[in-house]
C-alpha cells in the first residue's frame, strides 16, 4: 500500500474542517429557534474554524515539498472529492441526512456520528504516515468533540 504524505493528511484535515464547519452553521440556521443548539453548533463550527487554521498551520510549517510533486494539485483536488463525497457526503452521511432531523436529540447524534466518523478516519490515517505526532494532534481534537458531544447526547437523554 503505497503511504500518503503529511501533506495528504494535513489537506485531508483542511478539508474535513472545512466540511464541519459548513454542517454546523447550517445546523444552527436549522435550529435557530434553540438558543441551546444555536449556541453548541457555533461554537463547534467556531472550533472547526480554529482547526482548519491549526491544520493549514501544520502544513505551511512542513515546507512545500510534496506539492512541488508533478500531479500534486489533481491529488489534493481528487482528495477534496473523496471527503466531500463518500467521507460526508455519500449514502447516509452528515450533511445530507440533515434534512431529516427534526429533534435536539437527532441533530446531537447527528453530529456525534460525524465527529467519530471523522476520528475514526484520522485513526486510520495514522498507520500509514510516518509522521504520527501530527496526525496525533488531529484526533486528540477529535477526540474532544466527541466526548463533549456525547456529553450532551446524554444530557438530553
Amino acid at each position: 500500500m503505497e503511504k500518503f504524505s503529511i501533506h495528504e493528511v494535513l489537506e485531508l484535515a483542511i478539508q474535513t474542517e472545512k466540511v464541519g464547519y459548513q454542517f454546523y452553521t447550517e445546523m444552527a440556521a436549522k435550529f435557530s429557534d434553540s438558543e441551546e443548539l444555536v449556541s453548541l453548533f457555533k461554537t463547534l463550527a467556531a472550533k472547526e474554524l480554529k482547526h482548519e487554521k491549526a491544520y493549514q498551520g501544520l502544513k505551511d510549517s512542513l515546507g512545500e515539498a510534496d506539492s512541488d510533486l508533478e500531479g500534486y494539485d489533481e491529488l489534493s483536488q481528487y482528495m477534496r472529492a473523496i471527503v466531500e463525497s463518500e467521507f460526508f457526503l455519500g449514502k447516509n452521511k452528515s450533511l445530507p441526512a440533515m434534512d431529516h432531523i427534526i429533534t435536539k436529540k437527532e441533530a446531537v447524534i447527528r453530529a456525534l456520528g460525524f465527529e467519530k466518523e471523522t476520528l475514526l478516519f484520522f485513526v486510520g490515517v495514522r498507520d500509514v504516515v510516518r509522521e504520527k505526532e501530527i496526525v496525533d494532534e488531529i484526533i486528540a481534537e477529535e477526540r474532544r468533540h466527541v466526548l463533549w458531544l456525547d456529553t450532551l447526547s446524554k444530557k438530553l437523554s
